[in-house]
Formats: structure tokens, sequence, C-alpha cells
């Protein structure tokens, strides 16, 4: 099955919608700023990539919208940048297209109005096919290290459904499976909002991938019983030093994983560094609404639990085995290797 997680076409931004999924296939059609921000704020549409490509379009829509209102200017678009910027503070792909969408604009300013939308249209779809590619050669290289016939252990959705693309950590599969290899992979819920029970497994469903579903305390026991040979994950957000920010309950398997010895890989493009971040403690990690952790065990709101629910966790560098990029494999990341890489 060919997933579209995000369409644009004669004018129009539609995307699936995750919040929906597994039990409905719906498509909504996003037609303005506030739609897009409530899209990416409400999680129908999630992952680094997705979140960055779906911004942009948004930009274009809304410039679209102040042209026809006659106050396209440098002050209102910035403050387009800025709203969408605040909606996800963590994953480095939302600021990023953004900031390339605003850099366009004022490069471009001086032009006809009609000439400035075809310039941020075009930017906003080269940064959707970008990240098409970005996730080819993502697969391409993960692929190398994928050996027949093993189980990959993945968390949270870094597929079809988080980018422009075959994904980021299931690159590697979709790749592999192509190429004729054989795979199975472990997909752990990602509670609490479920990302891996909801989407990754129903992703994988589709493209007739062979998975099994595992509650998220499991797996330190299939390491334990060797039936992991390597755990495979995104990234929303990359320090200088290689600390990296992605789903919570990450950090969690990467100590599992370095206890038993088992590769543990951040698949990523390199949008995804932010070289501005020195570690991962300087990331801001977004928390989100008390309800998110009780809805799933139907506990009354009356009731006053108090929760902490942190998005995200950062997971240091000296556990990462290797970051897979777009642009190669950076083995036992550090600063130094890096700033090589980045200097290549």
């Amino acid at each position: 099955m060919q997933i579209e997680t995000i369409r644009f076409e004669r004018g129009k931004l539609t995307i699936l919608d995750q919040s929906s999924l597994p039990n409905h296939v719906k498509y909504i059609e996003l037609n303005t700023l506030d739609d897009v921000f409530k899209a990416i704020k409400h999680l129908k549409v999630r992952g680094a990539p997705a979140i960055g490509i779906t911004a942009a379009y948004g930009l274009y829509l809304h410039a679209k919208f102040l042209y026809r209102t006659r106050s396209l200017t440098s002050e209102t678009f910035y403050s387009a940048v800025i709203y969408l910027k605040g909606c996800r503070p963590t994953a480095k792909n939302l600021p990023w297209a953004v900031n390339k969408m605003y850099t366009r604009f004022e490069e471009v300013k001086n032009r006809s109005q009609c000439d400035v939308l075809d310039e941020l249209k075009i930017t906003a779809e080269t940064i959707h096919e970008e990240d098409r590619i970005a996730c080819e050669n993502i697969g391409f290289y993960g692929n190398e290290l994928l050996r027949d016939g093993a189980n990959i252990l993945t968390h949270c959705n870094a597929g079809i459904l988080a980018t422009g693309g075959i994904g980021t950590a299931l690159a590697p599969v979709y790749t592999a499976i192509n190429q004729g290899k054989k795979c199975h992979v472990y997909v752990d819920e990602t509670r609490p909002v479920g990302q891996g029970a909801r989407l990754t497994y129903w992703e994988l469903m589709q493209n007739r991938i062979s998975a099994t579903l595992i509650t998220d305390n499991m797996a330190g026991y299939l390491m334990s019983c060797g039936e992991i040979d390597l755990v495979c994950v995104g990234a929303d957000r990359i320090s200088a030093n290689g600390d990296v920010a992605n789903k919570i309950g990450t950090y969690s398997l990467a100590v599992l994983a370095d206890y038993h010895k088992i590769p543990f890989y951040v698949l990523a493009p390199f949008s995804t560094f932010d070289m501005n971040i020195a570690k991962g403690t300087d990331i801001s990690i977004e928390h989100r609404a008390a309800n998110e952790v009780t809805r799933f065990w139907k506990i009354n709101k009356e009731l006053n639990y108090q929760v902490k629910n942190p998005a995200f966790d950062v997971t240091p560098h000296s556990i990462i085995s290797a970051i897979i990029t777009d642009k190669g494999v950076i083995h036992k990341p550090n600063k130094k290797t890096i700033s090589h890489f980045f200097n290549f």
C-alpha cells in the first residue's frame, strides 16, 4: 500500500490525520495557518520531518492569504514564522523549515508579489522533495548495517508517516525488503500516545512487513533472550556533541542496548543536527497535557492526578553506536566526529 502522509496538489494541502489511525484512515485539508498550527499541535501530523514539511506549505498558504488581503510584508510573514515555531519546541525540522521559507522570502521580497508566492511554493516543494531523497539515502546507508534475517526493535514512529519519504528509522527496513532481505520488526507501544502501537505497526502491516507489537517494558526481557539484534530510532534534534532528543523512552532503550551489547542506531537527516546547541541538556523538552497519560486508563480528571508528561528525552552520545544520516554514517558520534563530518 502506498501511504501518502502529506499531499500538496493544485494549491491545496492535505494530510493523513494520524490522530485517527489505525481505526480510521482519514485525510483532512489544511487551509489556514491556524489549521496547520492545530494539526501539528494536536498530532494530526507528527514526526520531525513531516512537521517541517507541513509548516513550510502552511507558510506558503498564509502568504497567499496575506497577498489577497494586501498585507504581505516582512513583518506579517515573520509573525507567522514565529507563530509556527512556538507550536512544538523540541523538533529541529520545524524551525529549520520555516527559517528556510523566511530566508527565501527575504531574498525575493522586492520582486512582484506573484513571483514571491511562486518562489515560496517552490521552496516548500523543494523541502518536501529533499526529505524524500534524504530518506532514500538513509535507507541506503542503514541497509549496509542490516544483516539478512535481522530482528530490529524500533521506538515511536519514524517511518513513512513521519516523513516525506520512506522514513528514517524504518528506511533501512524498506530498503532491505526491496533488495530481497528478510527482517522482523519489534514495535514497542510508545506510551502515552502510542505512536508505535497505533502508527508503526499499522504502517508495517500496510506494507506487509513482518512485525510484532510489544509493550514498552518488554524490551529488556527480549534483549536478554537474544531476540533483538539492533535498535533503530529516529531523532527530533541532535546537539553538536551527538546527544539525541527523541520520543520519551528512547534513553531507556539505549541504556538497555548498551548493557546487552546490542547496536543502537539513530537515523536522521542532516537537517536534524543543531550545531548551535552544544549538548543534549541544552535542548528544550516539550511537556504535554496530563490527559495524554490518564485517558489511557480512563482516569476521571476530577481525581486530580498529578502527572509529569515530557514528550522527549535525551540519549547521550556515549551510548549511541552510530548516527546514520542522508550523507553517511557517523560511527561513535561525538563533537569531533560530527564536526569532521560536517566539514567533509
